[in-house]
C-alpha cells in the first residue's frame, strides 16, 4: 500500500483520485505520521445473480432433453 501525507493529498486530491481510479490501487493517508484514512477504488458488483457471470459459463451440450436414466428419487421398484 501506498502511503502519503495528508497536506499532500489535499494539494493533489484530483490527481490522486485519478490515479487509484486506473491502478486499483489503495493509498493510505497519514497524518503525523499515523494513518488515519484509506483511499480506495469502488469495485462495483452485480445487483442481482441473474447475469452475474456473463461471458465465464458456457454450456456443453443439450441441457434440456432428457437423459433417459432414472433420478435417485425415483422409486425404481414401486
Amino acid at each position: 500500500m501506498k502511503t502519503i501525507k495528508a497536506s499532500e493529498f489535499k494539494a493533489k486530491c484530483l490527481q490522486i483520485m485519478n490515479e487509484v481510479t486506473e491502478s486499483g490501487t489503495v493509498i493510505v493517508i497519514t497524518k503525523n505520521g499515523r494513518p488515519v484514512a484509506q483511499l480506495a477504488p469502488v469495485v462495483s458488483i452485480a445487483a442481482t445473480l441473474a447475469g452475474r457471470h456473463k461471458g465465464e459459463i458456457s454450456i456443453a451440450g443439450d441441457i434440456v432433453s432428457s437423459l433417459a436414466e432414472p433420478w435417485d428419487a425415483e422409486c425404481s421398484s414401486c
